[in-house]
């Protein structure tokens, strides 16, 4: 038997370790609560600085009609230089001096878009991350996951582009009932203690901080049930405008906003005036909550294609609910679009099936979206929903060098989108 030499434990955990032995020890932890405070540096954030992200790669994009979702411009024979993963140059040929000895990609006869975003997706392993990059999301945001797996894909996606798209992590789900999820973090398991699962604010508040110890970009809770559970009430809501408040004010504390899970119109209506960045669903949204997303500048996610997918069910339950709110969040859709709210695309896949986000941009068309704005609702505005307004999106100087090659004229006709022939992340042809 060989046994490896092992480091010192970290100062992190001799200091819970300790904390905690004088606790029980005392009969208590920590001030009278169940829930011990974070500790001020944590190891697990400093992991992503151990190893230093790969470059990225040099790569030509030559002779295709270039679309900029945020203008609308189309730029005919265009070329695109890529360097290190960044866009360095774009224009048409003849204005843009292209490396001689760069791999070349030829697009004629093809249309160039910036890769494409997905603001909500659950992905759990290697394959499905590879699949949503495939498909053409080269940026996604995490609608959670059980185990903190986003969290890693994170890394890999900074490691090996190709395998994996530039996430923003949500860590574990903040719900009344963590199930297995309690066993993702030692730091959880208190919480199994709490016969009312996670609801007072201290429970919440503590999700919320072991989220943001674990490195969570942003925080995903949620206000009704589920709608993909035939024995569950989606109009049935789990938490208060108080409760949804406390994790708001936890998330905002460590600079993160809030994803909220969301169908009923009370529910959607506490959610945004509790403080979410991001509607999620939102089936039955209101037109005096839409108004207060339009002056707040919240977020509606709508995740057509995965109420459009309860329709094809063979659970009646669930098929006819999909039959019911595909029509009501189609009109919530268009509600908000003619308002001014800020829309995301996003697709809510899971369970190891990975939808593509053209579906959801060709259901943002279906719902009343002129095509330019249905493609910025995985571009643009998805880009500025994730904070990445600067860096993804867009095609032009600086910005990453991620891009999808489609067959057609996506202003013509978005389903396009759904199969693109060419992926390329972060300089490299996927």
């Amino acid at each position: 038997m060989c046994v490896d030499a092992l480091p010192p434990p970290s100062r992190r955990l001799t200091r819970r370790g300790v904390l905690a032995g004088a606790a029980a020890l005392a009969g208590t932890a920590g001030a009278g609560s169940a829930f011990a405070a974070p500790a001020p540096a944590d190891t697990r954030q400093a992991a992503e600085h151990r190893i230093t992200a790969p470059r990225g790669g040099d790569l030509v994009l030559r002779g295709g009609t270039l679309l900029d979702p945020a203008s609308g411009d189309v730029i005919e024979d265009a070329v695109v230089v890529m360097e290190g993963g960044i866009v360095r140059a774009v224009g048409p040929r003849g204005e843009v001096a292209a490396p001689a000895d760069v791999e070349t990609l030829d697009a004629h006869g093809k249309w160039i878009l910036p890769g494409l975003i997905d603001a909500h997706i659950h992905l759990s392993t290697v394959a499905e991350a590879r699949d949503a990059v495939r498909g053409g999301a080269t940026t996604v945001r995490s609608g959670s996951t059980t185990f903190y797996q986003d969290i890693a894909l994170r890394e890999l996606a900074r490691q090996v582009p190709t395998q994996a798209p530039r996430l923003k992590a949500a860590g574990v789900f903040v719900t009344p009932d963590l199930g297995d999820t309690v066993l993702a973090d030692p730091d959880l398991t208190p919480l199994a203690r709490l016969r009312g699962g996670v609801r007072s604010p201290e429970a919440l508040r503590r999700v919320v901080e072991v989220n943001l110890e674990r490195g969570a970009d942003v925080i995903k809770t949620r206000v009704n049930e589920r709608a993909g559970l035939p024995e569950q009430d989606p109009l049935t809501q789990v938490y208060s405008y108080e409760q949804l408040s406390e994790i708001v004010a936890a998330a905002r504390r460590g600079g993160k906003g809030v994803l909220c899970h969301s169908y009923s119109e009370k529910g959607c209506h506490d959610a945004v005036m509790a403080g979410i960045r991001s509607l999620e669903h939102g089936v039955f949204v209101g037109e005096r909550t839409l108004h207060e997303m339009r002056r707040r500048d919240t977020y509606f996610t709508p995740t057509l294609t995965a109420i459009a997918g309860l329709v094809d069910s063979s659970d009646p339950v669930l098929a006819e609910r999909g039959r019911t709110y595909l029509p009501v969040l189609k009109r919530a859709v268009r509600a908000a679009h003619e308002l001014g709210v800020p829309l995301a695309a996003g697709t809510d896949s899971s369970g190891g099936t990975v939808d593509r986000i053209g579906r959801e941009v060709e259901l943002m068309r279906e719902a009343g979206l002129p095509a330019l704005a249905a493609i910025r609702t995985a571009t643009t505005q998805a880009a500025r929903l994730l904070g990445l307004d600067k860096r993804a999106g867009r095609l032009m100087r600086g910005y990453a060098g991620d891009a999808v090659v489609v067959d057609g004229n996506p202003l013509a006709d978005v389903s396009v989108l759904k199969k693109p022939v060419r992926v390329v992340r972060s300089g490299i042809p996927v």
